[in-house]
């Protein structure tokens, strides 16, 4: 089968960090590239699941709040109020 060059451009302490670990491996960087090309042929989509990073606690606990209807911000009237509150 006849191969190709591909050129990629990739963070530089990422590319290191792969290349020890595929070492651990037993693979070249430009193997486990093919291992991965050959999969998400095989398979038809990226062969592992792809998602968003997830929320930090804080913003977990902000979230669980509003999902239990634990409101913990005040409500103001008007907007002079909230700018006495803002300035304290």
């Amino acid at each position: 089968m006849a191969s190709t060059n591909v050129t990629i451009r990739m963070d530089k302490d990422l590319k290191k960090q792969a290349d020890e670990l595929f070492t651990v491996l037993g693979l070249s960087f430009s193997t486990a590239v093919g291992v991965f090309c050959r999969q998400a042929v095989m398979r038809g989509k990226i062969p592992f699941e792809l998602s968003a990073e997830k929320p930090n606690a804080e913003t977990l606990a902000a979230i669980d709040d509003v999902n239990n209807h634990r409101n913990l911000s005040k409500a103001y009237d008007d907007i002079d109020e909230l700018m006495r509150d803002l300035n304290a």
